[in-house]
């Protein structure tokens, strides 16, 4: 495990999986991240490259050969991520393709994840190279998990998240049995900015968002105020997840996303894909923001 800290937070990344674990208040030792209970859901913050979600069967096919790939990809929980780079305020790590990952994954790619630490916000930056002869198509995101609640005297249900516009907006729906998108949606804001959370809100899966306004999101307690933003302005689609009986929040950018159920599994006209041409490179990032007054 590595960490990086200042006067105000102290961060713990994982190698395997160069995974976001630990988000702490340096004076309070207050804790930010979920603690990944392995009773509820034993992840803090899973990196997704080069897929979003699930694929049908697993499966998707490019230029007429089947592949296969778990949901999420092969970043999640990978031993053979290595630290790249360290400085004072920042934590690199480092995937680069091999024979083992050209059989499921045919592109030639150097996948790298930093994290900077300044003051109370935590930047993650996605830097993709294709170092292969032919054009690259892949997904990316986050998936980190915020303890919820996180004082002693609340509960789930006092907490929302708000987002910086009033949207209007469906929920993608998953087929549970699959993990596909569904053809279905079922509206989640109307008129509104203010998204409760509640356990039973998460009964059939995620929400997925395709076309929200916003690109900031605040978690916040109706008790204590304010205690992080999310800023996610590099992402086309937003998650927000959590195990209906977990006391944590998932907000998940996304750059991709699950298969829809009518897929034919082409990589090249997957939903969402991106395309990188040879020899180029590609960053996106997003940021986690602990409010002054949760470190005061």
């Amino acid at each position: 495990m590595y960490t990086l800290q200042n006067e105000k937070l102290k961060i713990a990344v994982k190698k395997i999986g160069a995974e976001l674990c630990k988000i702490t208040s340096v004076k309070h030792h207050t804790e930010f991240m979920w603690d990944a209970n392995p009773d509820v859901w034993d992840s803090h913050a899973p990196n997704l490259f080069p897929i979003i979600g699930a694929l049908k069967n697993n499966t998707y096919i490019f230029e007429g050969t089947e592949y296969h790939l778990p949901k999420h990809g092969m970043i999640r929980n990978n031993s053979n991520i290595e630290l790249h780079k360290q400085t004072e305020n920042s934590l690199t790590f480092k995937l680069i393709y091999s024979e083992g990952t050209l059989k499921i994954y045919p592109f030639k790619f150097e996948f790298y994840i930093t994290y900077t630490l300044t003051g109370s916000t935590i930047e993650i930056t996605h830097t993709i190279k294709n170092a292969d002869s032919k054009t690259m198509y892949f997904s990316v995101g986050g998936h980190p998990a915020f303890k919820c609640p996180i004082y002693n005297d609340e509960k789930y249900d006092d907490y929302v998240l708000e987002f910086e516009h009033t949207e209007n907006a469906e929920t993608h729906l998953i087929n549970m049995e699959n993990g596909l998108i569904s053809p279905k949606t079922k509206p989640v804001f109307n008129n509104t900015n203010i998204l409760p959370l509640k356990h039973d809100l998460f009964n059939e899966d995620a929400l997925i968002f395709k076309d929200l306004k916003s690109k900031k999101v605040i978690l916040k307690s109706n008790i204590h105020g304010e205690v992080l933003s999310f800023n996610y302005h590099d992402f086309d689609y937003l998650g927000i997840w959590a195990k209906p009986e977990g006391d944590y929040v998932c907000i998940e950018p996304w750059l991709g996303i699950a298969d829809n159920e009518d897929t034919n599994q082409d990589l090249k006209t997957k939903e969402g894909v991106l395309k990188l041409a040879a020899n180029k490179t590609f960053k996106a990032s997003y940021s986690i923001e602990i409010h002054n007054s949760r470190l005061a």
